[in-house]
């Protein structure tokens, strides 16, 4: 089945062939490979012939996950001297940014880890990547750089006010990016995106986390017969039945997408801040939404299973970290009536879920 382009912006985007002989062979680093979006990332680039270093030092990502067709350096990005050795011995020519702490209400109990983590992460991989000529950079960041958004759907230039030490992280990240751009010629694209959700088709890497906290994993425990039920909770959101609604992007277009901001920088496109868009509208901002309702077996009112409470988050735009929500577009991330990868039933639920058996070391 065609794809539909995920990203307005990069719509005209397309592969770049190389010549790969001998020293001539470029590839890309990958920070934080073995984790969910970056995994599948990896697989995107390999599928298109190209060379991958992976650098991860497993903290959330899993060397299950991990393909087999990359090179992998397990270590730390804040350590300048794996970096070091990753652009002494590999010929890179960009670098696809994931490796940092992603949930918001951990943010806000441990704001220390996350500056660490995230922003002094960016530092010394920026400082290596100066240090070895490597100018070209594809970030993976976050809508929450919003913060509390005065329009729905929210446009690349619209002001940026986190209200969470994760989302802070991110927009420091990408002024970062900025100056160093600036002073030394780093070209960039930040990918602002909402919530990832699904697997690739075969289930052979996914959404796996050692202690679970996002909202569809949760779900789709109950037809696996791992949990009863889950809890809704907010009653006061502006929605028909005063519940939240939550918005996704499916991880194999976030995939493509990171590939695509690649090859525009590739092609010499200048820095850009971009969101993930379903034709004239924001992925994830109210576009080709399902219900998951049915028989009420996903939703039952019981004993609190997931955490409560918004996080500075806006009502139509809730993020990982806060949990008031039905479930909404959840694997509908191609365009109207385009099903991809998984639904909120049970053969999906195994699809997504079948990596959880043999992840693990």
């Amino acid at each position: 089945m065609r794809r539909a382009s995920t990203w307005q912006i990069l719509r005209t985007a397309h592969a770049v062939s190389h010549k790969r002989k001998g020293k001539d062979i470029h590839g890309y680093l990958v920070c934080g490979g073995a984790g969910y979006i970056g995994s599948h990332a990896v697989h995107a680039l390999v599928e298109k012939g190209e060379q991958v270093v992976i650098v991860d030092n497993l903290q959330t990502g899993h060397r299950g996950a991990l393909n087999p067709a990359a090179t992998f350096y397990e270590g730390d990005i804040r350590d300048a001297a794996v970096l070091d050795k990753i652009f002494t011995e590999n010929k890179i020519e960009a670098v696809i940014h994931f490796a940092a702490n992603s949930l918001v209400g951990e943010s806000v109990e441990k704001p220390l880890l996350y500056f660490n983590n995230n922003v002094y992460g960016m530092q010394v991989l920026l400082e290596a990547m100066v240090r070895h000529g490597i100018d070209k950079i594809v970030f993976s960041s976050t809508a929450a750089v919003y913060g509390e958004p005065k329009r729905v759907p929210i446009h690349e230039d619209d002001e940026t006010h986190p209200t969470n030490p994760y989302g802070e992280t991110k927009l420091t990240m990408e002024k970062m990016m900025k100056w160093v751009s600036r002073a030394n010629g780093v070209r960039y694209v930040s990918l602002r995106y909402f919530n990832a959700a699904g697997a690739l088709p075969d289930g052979s890497i996914g959404e796996d986390h050692a202690t679970e906290t996002h909202l569809i994993p949760l779900i789709l425990q109950v037809p696996l017969g791992k949990r009863d039920h889950i809890t809704v909770f907010g009653e006061d959101y502006p929605t028909p039945d005063g519940t939240c609604l939550r918005d996704y992007i499916h991880v194999v277009d976030l995939a493509d997408a990171h590939v695509r901001a690649l090859d525009y920088l590739r092609q010499g496109g200048e820095k850009q801040y971009l969101q993930p868009r379903q034709r004239a509208g924001v992925l994830g901002q109210g576009n080709d939404r399902r219900r998951a309702e049915g028989d009420g077996t996903l939703d039952q009112g019981g004993d609190r299973c997931t955490p409560c409470g918004r996080s500075g988050t806006a009502d139509r735009i809730e993020r990982e970290g806060t949990y008031g929500a039905r479930l909404e577009s959840a694997v509908y991330g191609r365009g109207a009536g385009h099903r991809h990868g998984v639904d909120v039933a049970r053969e999906a639920s195994e699809r997504l879920w079948g990596l959880r058996e043999d992840c693990h070391e």
